[in-house]
């Protein structure tokens, strides 16, 4: 299910952005032109689905800190924040605004006011699986009939993340799921106290944490049953002169019967006696070990988005991470937010992908995409 369309307004900086989507997508642009905003507007379809819609916005202030707070067109409409993406043959729209006024402390809470799911590119009565407006909910059964929603829904979440009952409703489940299934990556713990410096309890992990705290854990599990391959070439690229080891404690001589395995990352360095652990690598390289971890997951999925994936990476590591990040856009639809026009050259070049340049107007966020605006 690859995104066609990203359609966002009212969101921050975004009062009215909809924008194209390839494979392979990387948004470029100037500090402050909306390219954080952009990503965060995809992650929160993700919480939509995953039910923590609410908890999102209140992390970023309430309702009254992420709205549009620029000039209206219309004073008479009331304010609106809309969200919705469109694929191949599924539309998704929703639409959140203030509560009424009432006696209630949680006035800044997101009220979904409208929710929809369509096929195809326009919305039709005979076409559409959820219909949601204020007091009523109609959603499309199994057999094809438009019932009325019979559960209590909660007036800040999505339907889709209240839904039960999924061999009644199997279209509007099946989106979800997909959704759910969405990776981000924006913050890679490598501080001198993040988990993935030290060892861990050994489990098989196909897909890296969003913090890369089960990074030794994800590097196995490619070494096992994903591309070994392609990650060791891809380390031996970007690290010349290093390759990769995964130490555990099943091997310390001194630790005869361990109650379970830990396993640390390492690498081993030419002129090294020993290998250097995780706890002894540079910011950088550590994180160029959890993005190669992130794209070389042998589970893919549908959408992994990337926000500013260069920061801390020397700009020797923006080759290997462009060749990375092309190769797993044929298996999932990427997105990349990016600061650095080498990196964004360096995709293109290996792809052809035309950038999605965002630039700000008086405020607003508009989006500059191959043959116009």
């Amino acid at each position: 299910m690859p995104l066609l369309e990203l359609d966002v307004q009212g969101y921050r900086s975004l009062r009215n952005v909809r924008i194209p989507l390839q494979q392979l997508n990387v948004i470029t642009g100037p500090n402050g032109s909306g390219k954080s905003n952009l990503y965060r507007a995809l992650w929160l379809i993700s919480q939509i689905c995953e039910g923590g819609f609410a908890r999102s916005i209140c992390r970023e202030g309430g309702l009254l800190s992420v709205m549009w707070a620029g000039l209206r067109m219309n004073h008479k409409k009331p304010l609106r924040m809309t969200l919705g993406f469109r694929t191949d043959d599924i539309a998704f729209e929703i639409q959140c605004g203030f509560p009424q006024p009432s006696s209630t402390r949680f006035g800044f809470d997101p009220e979904i006011k409208e929710e929809s799911v369509w096929h195809g590119r326009v919305r039709k009565p005979s076409t559409t699986l959820l219909d949601r407006t204020p007091g009523i909910t109609w959603i499309r059964d199994v057999d094809g009939n438009r019932v009325e929603y019979p559960l209590m829904l909660e007036e800040n979440e999505s339907v889709l993340s209240q839904l039960r009952e999924p061999h009644r409703y199997p279209e509007l489940f099946a989106i979800r799921e997909e959704v759910r299934g969405w990776r981000f990556y924006h913050t890679f713990r490598t501080d001198d106290a993040a988990p993935s410096r030290f060892p861990q309890v050994s489990v098989r992990t196909p897909v890296l944490s969003h913090d890369g705290s089960d990074l030794a854990a994800a590097l196995q599990t490619i070494l096992e049953i994903g591309d070994s391959n392609r990650l060791r070439t891809t380390i031996s690229k970007a690290l010349p002169g290093r390759s990769l080891v995964i130490l555990s404690n099943d091997s310390d001589p001194f630790q005869k019967s361990p109650r379970y395995t830990e396993l640390t990352v390492g690498l081993q360095t030419d002129g090294c006696e020993r290998p250097l652990v995780a706890r002894e690598l540079s910011d950088g390289t550590l994180k160029f070990l959890c993005l190669a971890a992130s794209l070389l997951s042998p589970r893919p999925t549908t959408l992994i988005a990337l926000n500013e994936p260069e920061s801390s990476l020397h700009p020797d590591l923006l080759p290997p991470l462009a060749e990375l990040i092309v190769n797993a856009a044929k298996s999932s639809q990427i997105w990349v937010s990016t600061h650095s026009q080498v990196l964004a050259d360096a995709i293109q070049s290996l792809s052809l992908a035309q950038p999605i340049r965002l630039q700000i107007v008086n405020g607003e966020t508009i989006a500059e995409t191959e043959g116009g605006n």
